[in-house]
């Protein structure tokens, strides 16, 4: 669902709305496994100046993340099973790491594991040079996830 601009946790848009500032989400309830957008949100996330956020690419990592039942920040449908427990640990680790300001990616990412994958995502579809260089083992595991040739 795409609405015009952002909207509130009752799905709410518009001047009569209180509280709108959520650009994008993924619903529950009868809204389950659909993606809510707010069009500027959407919008700004592919204009070529904006490098940093992505609500269409966050919102849709939280989808493939659900597809296995559960929003855990562990997309078994990207990953084999070897993979989970070093994908874990490294993401606890570059959650500190965010957490004592010592990481490029977004501090929202430190809030939990599921927000780690999207905006971990966000920066490797975004800017893939700079999450490569700067992060090189998350690259990798995440091009293996997305199916990207490793350089």
């Amino acid at each position: 669902m795409i609405y015009p601009s952002t909207f509130n946790q009752d799905l709410e848009f518009g001047e009569n709305a209180k509280d709108r500032r959520i650009g994008g989400m993924v619903g529950t309830g009868r809204y389950e496994n659909q993606m809510i957008l707010s069009q500027k949100s959407l919008r700004a996330g592919f204009d070529r100046h904006n490098k940093e956020r992505n609500t269409g690419i966050h919102e849709f990592i939280h989808l493939i993340d659900k597809m296995d039942g559960d929003t855990d920040g562990v997309p078994e449908i990207l990953m084999k099973n070897s993979y989970t427990i070093p994908w874990l640990k490294m993401i606890h680790r570059e959650m500190r790491r965010i957490n004592q300001h010592n990481s490029d990616i977004r501090p929202y990412g430190a809030t939990s594991e599921t927000e780690f994958l999207a905006v971990a995502s966000e920066y490797f579809f975004n800017k893939p040079d700079a999450f490569e260089k700067k992060h090189p083992q998350l690259f990798k595991i995440m091009s293996k996830f997305f199916d990207e040739k490793e350089k």
